[in-house]
């Protein structure tokens, strides 16, 4: 019981690694009450590699419940991540970090970002997942940025 109130307490206070950008979106479903339901697309830079940005898309649910946050968004979602600028990465890195979490339901979903760090083909893979604190969805999307083998990849 105390590991679920533990994760529960860490999912609703958690403080997201990096902060979304809102690009555009598109209304998919007319609602009389409340926003209407829509797919939104998202820019996220990667804190620990500059020059790399992530960009994501998904579902946000509208009407009365999304309007005040009791909604809980469908767990499917696209990611798209490129080389925006010159790569570098001035502090090592971990082989394997989140670098985005958000809420998307009240208490129990969260949508993530994780970066991994492919040191065979000099690249980083970005993931792209919703989980639960009791059961995760099974959806991802997975994007893949190479870096120039000049450009050196520090792990921690």
């Amino acid at each position: 019981m105390r590991r679920v109130v533990a994760l529960v307490f860490c999912s609703v206070f958690s403080v997201p690694a990096a902060l979304a950008e809102e690009i555009g979106s598109v209304d998919t479903v007319f609602k009389f009450f409340g926003p209407d339901h829509k797919i939104v697309v998202e820019a996220y830079d990667d804190p620990g590699v500059s020059g790399v940005t992530c960009y994501m898309s998904r579902a946000k649910t509208g009407g009365i419940k999304g309007a005040f946050g009791l909604a809980e968004d469908k767990s499917e979602a696209s990611i798209a991540c490129r080389q925006v600028g010159p790569i570098s990465i001035p502090k090592p890195i971990r082989a394997q970090e989140e670098i985005f979490s958000e809420r998307t339901s009240l208490i129990f979903k969260r949508l993530r970002i994780v970066r991994m760090v492919d040191p065979k083909r000099h690249s980083l893979v970005y993931l792209t997942y919703s989980d639960r604190v009791i059961e995760g969805s099974p959806q991802n999307s997975v994007a893949v940025v190479p870096v120039d083998a000049a450009t050196p990849i520090p792990l921690r």
